[in-house]
């Protein structure tokens, strides 16, 4: 079972504002020139209680999308206009992506926001499981529903930068691999600002 501490820890981290991040923290020269407007978009870093420790749940989009097909995400997606807010983005999505209901959701509090490379400013939700529930991939956006120690991903060790090329030039981005899942990019940054936040 999950004790107090470690909601306790995971509260605590959340509080105060924090720092914001970004695809061009590393990558300065990708930044565009002129200022574009960034669509609003919520994710929600799901946790829930396990024997073995906290788990963190992801998903594994479908190799048949045309954008970031295959990649490890959160669930989430853009703000509608029927959305109150990111927070409410964020869990509507869940609820349509893996079938986690929004009223099985303790919403904790959130993470500084994060700017993509896509033009998307994302608002990070921390939101507890209340109960066990049987992830429901939606058909054609979601692969995979899995599973990740909450502890490994803490784990400021586990985080390593890698380069690969893109658009004739070479990008750096973070990882935190898991078994034979690669993540990386802005779900492994904003796992990295959590990871942070709960070291310091």
């Amino acid at each position: 079972m999950v004790t107090t501490i470690d909601r306790a820890v995971i509260e605590a981290a959340l509080s105060g504002a924090g720092e914001a991040s970004s695809d061009f923290d590393l990558n300065p020269d990708f930044r565009p020139t002129e200022a574009a407007a960034l669509r609003a978009a919520g994710v929600l870093v799901a946790l829930r209680s396990h024997v073995d420790g906290p788990r963190l749940i992801l998903t594994k989009r479908s190799s048949a999308l045309r954008h970031h097909p295959g990649q490890i995400a959160f669930p989430g997606g853009r703000v509608d206009e029927g959305d109150a807010d990111p927070v409410a983005a964020a869990l509507r999505e869940a609820e349509e992506e893996i079938g986690l209901r929004v009223e099985n959701v303790e919403v904790l509090g959130g993470l500084p926001t994060h700017e993509t490379v896509t033009r998307f400013r994302m608002y990070p939700v921390l939101g507890w499981v209340r109960r066990d529930f049987t992830p429901v991939p939606e058909a054609g956006e979601v692969s995979e529903v899995f599973e990740v120690p909450l502890s490994h991903v803490l784990d400021p060790a586990n985080f390593h930068v890698q380069s690969r090329r893109w658009r004739g030039q070479t990008r750096s981005y973070f990882t935190v691999p898991y078994g034979p899942y690669y993540i990386w990019g802005a779900t492994a940054r904003i796992l990295r600002s959590l990871a942070e936040r709960v070291a310091s």
